[in-house]
This record gives C-alpha cells, structure tokens and sequence, in this order.
C-alpha cells in the first residue's frame, strides 16, 4: 500500500487510523527491542495496519511462535491477508482488539508473551480503550509486556490504571515523532 493509500484511510478511517503515514523502521524497531524472541510462545499485534512492525516479528520469531493479528480496518486486513499469504502459525483477524480474548481461544491459545499495540489510544472513545487494556492484562502471562506506542504522553496516566511498570523510549525519526511505551505488571509471586 502506497503512502497515498494509507494518507486515504487515514482521512476516511480517523478513529481506527491514527496517523497520516506509515510508522518508520525505526519506531518498529523500538517496538520490537524488548521482546525475547527465543522464549516467545505467542505474540499479538493490535492494528498492524500494513504490517511495518509485522514484518519485524516475524523475520526475528521462531517459526513454532504463534503471532496474532487484529486489525479493525477491512483493507488493512486484505492487504495483511495477501502479503502474509502461507506463513505459519499466523493468524489475521478483521476484528476489534477488545475481542481478543474470544480469539485468543478460538486458536488454542491460552494466554500471549507479548502484545504490541499501533493503536491510536489518544483517538479512540475512553470506554472503547478502557476494554481494549482490561483485555490485554487479562490475556498477558505474568510478567507478559505490552507495547504501545503513542505521539503524546497525554494517556501515559490512563494506560498506568491497567499497568503498574511502564517504561518510555522517545523515537524522534519517526513522522510524527512517537513515544514507545514498554508496559507490564510485576510477575505473580505463588507461594
């Protein structure tokens, strides 16, 4: 897809679309830095649009991890389901993120490592970013990570209601210059 294409999505599409242009190889390679790649069992994308930080994940995964993706956006998803056409364990669903629970169980997958976030929180309804991160700490194994990243630090407060750590990267190569937000809870002591 063409800067112009996405520009055109963006314009049509700006609650689901959150920027004008396609995020940068240096903000997907920030959003990539804290995954454990040799550990990872499944890793979900929220909102990969055209596949920037998909293409990361799965050129540095083990073929045996599961990867997830859930876009919102119809022609984000059948671009997604034709440039990914025939890579294994790879699943692409037309979906909210809010639903990823449903389809985390759907693929006999119990819970993901890592879930990455190009969703633009900054834009969407409170109570529609409320569920989506009530969901992703449900579906995130202890000591799981979440990583988002956003253009203002205007829902670093919001975001910190669902994660108690939440470490910040700035990314200035980026149009516009992002802010990477590695989020996770302390693992679970059993005792």
């Amino acid at each position: 897809m063409s800067g112009l294409s996405f520009i055109k999505q963006y314009v049509t599409k700006p609650r689901t679309v959150g920027a004008v242009w396609p995020s940068s190889k240096y903000l997907a390679a920030k959003m990539v830095a804290d995954i454990d790649f040799e550990t990872a069992d499944t890793i979900v994308e929220y909102g990969p649009g055209t596949g920037v930080f998909t293409d990361k994940i799965l050129k540095a995964r083990n073929p045996e991890t599961k990867v997830l993706l859930l876009e919102f956006n119809p022609e984000f998803c059948a671009l997604l389901d034709e440039k990914y056409k025939g890579q294994p364990n790879l699943y692409i669903v037309n979906d909210s993120a809010a639903e990823v629970g449903k389809y985390l169980g759907q693929y006999d997958i119990k819970l993901a490592d890592y879930i990455i976030s190009g969703l633009p929180f900054a834009s969407l309804p409170l109570e529609v970013s409320s569920r989506i991160l009530s969901e992703t700490k449900k579906c995130l194994i202890s000591g799981g990570k979440f990583i988002t990243f956003q253009y203002t630090l205007l829902r670093k407060g919001f975001i910190e209601e669902y994660f108690s750590e939440i470490g910040i990267k700035r990314e200035l190569r980026n149009i516009p210059p992002a802010y990477v937000f590695s989020c996770g809870n302390e693992p679970e002591v059993i005792q």
